[in-house]
């Protein structure tokens, strides 16, 4: 697998990723930051340094700071999904 870029970062795993919110329906949401400490089909779950907030993907939009320390701004849509269904379909387009 190519190492993780801006154009393919969602064919990798999101855990460990720094993360944060940069829109989000949600105001309590929006500003947060922290470390991807797990994902589901429909969630983040973001540790901010004192507590793990679960966020959804469908309302936020997210800005990732990649190994290579650029970032990058998602839609939170775009990488709904299991982990491994998400990249298996990405692969298939």
């Amino acid at each position: 697998m190519n190492p993780m870029s801006m154009d393919n970062f969602i064919l990798h795993e999101l855990i460990g990723l720094s993360a944060g919110v940069a829109h989000s329906s949600n105001p309590y949401d929006l500003g947060l930051r922290g470390k991807i400490v797990d994902e589901t089909k429909n969630t983040l779950l973001i540790f901010d340094g004192v507590k793990k907030r679960m966020i959804p993907k469908d309302t936020a939009i997210f800005s990732f700071i990649l190994p290579d320390k650029s970032i990058t701004e998602v839609d939170g849509k775009k990488i709904i999904g299991r982990p491994d269904e998400r990249i298996k379909n990405v692969r298939r387009k």
